[in-house]
């Protein structure tokens, strides 16, 4: 099943409160929280409140997204990321795989990157946690074989990736990196951009051609997965509840 849901760092000028009645009115049922503005890393009594909240109004908590940079980040933010989503009773933790893409990765830092991932997979499969790598450009994680390798080269069962497409995306090869990913694809960052990296922001139903190809391939197993909305144009709560309502009545459709 599809579990529809929003990334709180879609509204990062609003507070939680707002951001969980948001998603509540949209009838939207989870929220990957976001640790550099919701649920900052290491205020466990926030996590612990926002996962109070979450639980009053009926919302799932899809994962805790962290801003730990494998090989970049202090390694001691490995813990504090932990101990916040922990609190928070998040299932995954997402992280980045460095800070350098796939192509220019020189073989030194690239070792230090899967050495720290391992570091971070290990002390959450300690935790109970899985390990979600961000899908994005400028990391290892920016092209769907390089992810392949990533994974395969850490070996651990805790350790999947998201997916989120790119602007003007081909709608082939988008289902086929999702084919590629699966089945360990826990959740998708849904939006639609035109031409560039976000700075053509599109209504979610402009990209129906790509949306109405991907969704049915994460269906197809019966796994439960996220699908979180992101990136709504001009951050407006108007534009999010009209994607909300776009994504609710693909989702109906395939039921």
């Amino acid at each position: 099943m599809i579990i529809p849901g929003l990334v709180s760092v879609t509204f990062r000028h609003l507070d939680v409160p707002r951001v969980i009645e948001l998603v509540t009115e949209a009838g939207l049922s989870a929220v990957e929280w976001g640790g550099d503005v919701h649920v900052p890393s290491g205020d466990v009594e926030t996590a612990r409140l926002v996962r109070e909240q979450c639980a009053s109004a009926g919302i799932s908590i899809a994962g805790y997204g962290s801003y730990y940079r494998a090989g970049a980040s202090d390694p001691s933010e490995v813990d504090r990321a932990l101990r916040t989503a922990v609190a928070l009773g998040a299932p995954r933790i997402r992280v980045w795989a460095g800070t350098w893409g796939s192509k220019r990765i020189t073989p030194g830092k690239r070792a230090e990157v899967l050495a720290a991932l391992r570091l971070c997979a290990q002390a959450a499969e300690a935790e109970g946690l899985q390990v979600a790598l961000e899908f994005h450009r400028n990391t290892l994680t920016d092209t769907v074989e390089s992810t392949q390798a990533v994974l395969a080269e850490i070996g651990m069962p805790n350790v999947a990736s998201y997916w989120q497409p790119r602007g003007a995306q081909d709608v082939e090869e988008a289902v086929d990196e999702v084919r590629s990913l699966l089945p360990n694809l826990p959740t998708v960052h849904v939006f639609s951009w035109g031409a560039g990296w976000g700075d053509n922001r599109l209504p979610l139903g402009e990209r129906a051609d790509l949306w109405e190809a991907v969704l049915p391939e994460l269906a197809g197993d019966e796994v439960d997965r996220y699908a979180l909305l992101e990136f709504v144009p001009d951050d407006h709560p108007a534009a999010f509840r009209r994607d909300a309502g776009t994504l609710l009545g693909w989702l109906d459709r395939l039921r």
